[in-house]
């Protein structure tokens, strides 16, 4: 899967790649809004503006928000494949590709409990979601 995009690393994104590479899903707290997550990764809170945030370990549990299944042709990527916004147990969304399951609306349940995964890139693993063990 190494023909697939590879996304660019900063900085202030390191420990996010990182923390996939080693298998691990991290997100950006903000500690004066009571550790409260958020995501994409970055050096300020986007609720408050505080500078004030750590990095805390997700769960990488979370449900099926909203998804389209892309029938266009993609670097990388053989159509159809499905890509889905996943509400995580911290209350984030991310936007990544569901794995493991069908591109079809009869197996793409709204709510559906998902599971994160890491697919290696190269030098890189990025977070990816498959339906997770007790709704596969």
């Amino acid at each position: 899967m190494t023909d697939r995009p590879v996304p660019t690393i900063y900085p202030e994104t390191r420990f996010y790649w990182d923390g996939a590479k080693q298998g691990k899903l991290l997100l950006n707290a903000c500690n004066a809004c009571g550790g409260k997550a958020y995501f994409p990764p970055r050096p300020f809170c986007p609720a408050c503006g505080s500078r004030d945030v750590g990095v805390i370990e997700a769960s990488g549990k979370g449900r099926l928000y909203s998804y389209i299944i892309n029938h266009l042709p993609a670097p990388g990527y053989e159509p159809p494949f499905t890509v889905a916004v996943v509400m995580l147990d911290e209350g984030v969304k991310m936007v990544a590709n569901i794995l493991d399951c069908p591109p079809e609306p009869e197996a793409l349940v709204l709510d559906m409990p998902l599971e994160v995964t890491f697919e290696p890139r190269g030098e890189i693993a990025l977070p990816q979601f498959r339906p997770a063990g007790d709704a596969a």
